[in-house]
């Protein structure tokens, strides 16, 4: 008589394959899900279609990707300008030996520099056109900036399309990449992205704003100097007045599809959750 000696490990190794066989389709279903089909939902350039195909991230010199696209404007360079201006924001100073040691000194002796140079980043394989900040403080250590590069002669409205990132630098250390002294910039950049848009439209420079998709979400993004990030991945878009004229009533906000605005309060809600408050509009 034939006695079956049965390997008492063989049912585990199965629950096993099992279990890695369903975690791969699991994982292979989020990807999908995550970098498919949720993003072709609220994927979207309904306002400024001609920017459907641009890149929506910076560059260093170095090649590494730098700070998120995460503003627009709407004008030409006299409507531009004039507008930040209103908004009490100064162009930054080309950088040259003496406004390198201006600087140094600002943040050293904690002296005001709110002309201060900011560093070069890179769009469509050149350096930012203009250059725009807002001091936090005394001195050049903290303060906000915004970097914009005119991308479209004629967008949608039939004027000049400039995208730009602004972000918030928190302090001087140094890169986590290069070893370079630089600034770090504080991780929500929507907060910056929405300070900007905010003082223009209390200059009463903002006819109307819209969203068009940028980066798209990120909760642990890196820029070029190794700092985190996060974002719903939006960029706000600002029609400037035409001429420089202040706008008489509040700038007209043109809506986003539905499935961009589900997703950005889920988003705010996951980083509220994290941050208490990092979001809040």
């Amino acid at each position: 008589m034939n006695h079956t000696t049965l390997d008492p490990s063989r049912p585990r190794k199965r629950r096993l394959r099992r279990a890695w066989q369903l975690s791969l389709v699991l994982i292979g279903c989020y990807a999908i899900l995550a970098y498919l089909a949720l993003p072709m939902f609220w994927t979207h350039y309904e306002h400024q279609s001609k920017l459907a195909d641009m890149p929506m991230v910076t560059r260093t010199a170095q090649g590494i990707p730098g700070d998120p696209i995460n503003v627009g404007l709407i004008g030409d360079q006299h409507e531009v300008v004039c507008a930040i201006l209103a908004a009490n924001w100064h162009p930054a100073d080309p950088i040259t030996l003496r406004s390198s040691i201006a600087i140094a000194g600002s943040v050293l002796l904690d002296r005001p520099y709110p002309d201060a140079p900011v560093s070069s980043l890179y769009y469509l394989d050149r350096r930012e056109d203009l250059a725009f900040e807002k001091p936090d403080g005394r001195s050049a250590d903290r303060r906000n900036h915004v970097r914009l590069w005119k991308v479209l002669d004629s967008g949608q409205e039939g004027r000049p399309v400039w995208l730009g990132s602004a972000t918030f630098d928190r302090g001087v250390g140094v890169s986590h990449y290069t070893g370079a002294v630089t600034h770090h910039i504080a991780p929500d950049i929507d907060a910056e992205r929405d300070q900007f848009a905010a003082d223009l439209e209390a200059a009463a420079m903002v006819d109307a704003k819209y969203q068009i998709t940028g980066v798209g979400p990120t909760i642990a993004g890196r820029n070029g100097e190794g700092d985190l990030y996060y974002t719903d991945g939006e960029v706000w878009i600002l029609r400037l007045t035409e001429g420089c004229k202040k706008r008489s009533s509040p700038a007209e906000i043109l809506p986003s599809p539905l499935a961009t605005e589900i997703k950005d309060q889920i988003f705010r809600t996951v980083t509220n959750a994290i941050e208490p408050g990092a979001s809040a509009p």
